[in-house]
């Protein structure tokens, strides 16, 4: 029997991606003892089985095939300028990223279990953990998590292990999609949690929070630059927090911020999206979050952590040195049920801090605040630029009298994506967008998206002067 069914797997080894013949079909019924299809499914009900072919297109051939996906990814609006960004930014990718984690030394690897046949992924990340302490100003770095959003749950999850303290006050400018996901953490752990909200300036509310933090507070849990793109008074967050024995816990969705602006070293935990450097879109993911922390802190540290050492032979080498999760120690003990990090994405990471370099990041961030600063005065002169006291990065939210999705659809005829509506996360804000510029945002397309506001703002107040005309007829 082994023998009739390594026959039929090898003789159509080759075909392995095409659907198998009704001979195929017969012979593999026959190696299981089946008379029919029928008698292989018998378990199932009749009335939960399909008695007719699937309702799917002619198979095609492989040049059709390739047509057809060239013609769909036409439709994929290719060439358009964007100011969305919200946590999902568009920078440009040196073209070496993609040849280097092409390599089928990193392709293909699996997790680094065996050191001495891993030391080029271990090298790799073992210099990521580096640079990412360098770049936000913490002592310790993990070998990267899944994204931005569980990177900031699991930091508010190590500062209750740490502080044995079971509530958190979370930021209402914290990125809306954080917070949902860190309200799936929180309904399960049964951890309170407490949101502050922001001022006229769109920073945190000092006052009100000062009264939200206690002693039963774990962290405090902040976003700068923040949802709208404001950089938050970390300082003042961090005295607030200290004073109760809280935590500082600061998330950080655009790294590229780090480049110009003050890395949050107050804090006791960052965490971090590092999608900004050299990781694509790629329709929301996969991408690559950080917790760098300090070192007192890092056997609560959820992830994995690469250190370097020397072998018995004095040659410098490099090992899984922490590895908190419950593959590796008793399941009681873990700090997370991440199970894995995002080594290959956290290469792209590795690879285009190492191509910018300290300068390169500096200059590339400078860029980012210049064209935003450029676009923010532009709306404000025909729209109301919301915040504009606080210091900025790359985001500013712009309020107009037309509601902006339908802004957003005639811009979208002149190959521009508008800003994010956010009516949906802060109803109150009203008709608000957020906009965003990067490097890539040129000054044609800003003014052009410019003018269709103020195209929009001209048409709502001259409908609403007639409207008054007719009223004051009447």
């Amino acid at each position: 029997m082994k023998n009739r069914q390594s026959s039929i797997v090898n003789r159509k080894f080759p075909m392995r991606y095409l659907p198998k013949s009704p001979s195929d079909r017969e012979a593999i019924l026959k190696a299981i003892g089946a008379r029919s299809i029928n008698d292989l499914f018998a378990s199932i009900p009749a009335e939960y089985r399909l008695e007719r072919d699937l309702k799917v297109p002619r198979q095609m051939a492989e040049s059709e095939i390739v047509d057809w996906f060239r013609e769909r990814s036409r439709e994929n609006g290719d060439g358009y300028a964007t100011f969305l960004g919200a946590g999902a930014y568009y920078h440009y990718r040196p073209v070496i990223i993609d040849s280097l984690i092409s390599r089928g030394e990193f392709l293909t690897a699996y997790t680094p279990y065996q050191a001495e046949i891993s030391q080029g992924t271990l090298q790799s990340i073992f210099e990521f953990q580096t640079m990412i302490c360098e770049l936000t100003g913490m002592e310790v770095a993990n070998a990267s998590m899944y994204d931005g959003s569980t990177a900031a749950a699991e930091a508010v999850m190590m500062a209750v292990r740490l502080t044995g303290r079971r509530s958190a006050v979370v930021a209402n400018s914290l990125h809306p999609e954080y917070r949902e996901v860190l309200a799936t953490y929180a309904h399960h752990q049964s951890l309170p949690l407490t949101t502050t909200s922001f001022t006229d300036s769109g920073r945190v509310n000092l006052k009100e929070l000062e009264k939200l933090v206690t002693q039963e507070t774990a962290c405090v849990l902040i976003q700068s630059p923040n949802f709208f793109g404001t950089i938050e008074d970390v300082a003042a967050i961090a005295e607030i927090a200290h004073k109760q024995g809280a935590m500082l816990v600061v998330s950080i969705a655009e790294a590229i911020s780090l480049g110009i602006v003050e890395p949050p070293r107050q804090a006791d935990i960052i965490a971090m999206e590092a999608q900004s450097f050299g990781v694509p879109l790629g329709f929301g993911g996969p991408y690559c979050g950080v917790i760098a922390t300090r070192e007192q802190y890092v056997r609560q540290m959820p992830g994995r952590l690469v250190g370097q050492t020397s072998d018995k032979n004095g040659k410098r080498g490099f090992v899984l040195t922490l590895a908190t999760r419950e593959q590796h120690i008793r399941r009681e003990k873990a700090t997370s049920n991440i199970c894995t990090n995002q080594a290959l994405v956290a290469l792209m990471v590795n690879i285009f801090m190492t191509i910018y370099g300290k300068i390169g990041l500096r200059e590339l961030a400078k860029q980012n605040l210049a064209k935003t600063n450029y676009a923010a005065q532009q709306f404000g002169k025909h729209a109301k630029v919301l915040f504009p006291s606080a210091p900025r990065f790359n985001e500013f939210v712009v309020q107009t009298s037309e509601d902006p999705y339908a802004i957003n659809s005639r811009i979208l005829g002149h190959k521009i994506v508008g800003g994010l509506p956010l009516k949906k996360f802060y109803p109150e804000l009203g008709n608000a967008a957020l906009w965003c510029c990067t490097e890539l945002t040129t000054r044609t397309s800003i003014d052009t998206a410019v003018g269709l506001v103020a195209e929009s703002e001209r048409l709502v107040k001259s409908a609403k002067q007639e409207a008054d005309v007719q009223e004051v007829a009447r």
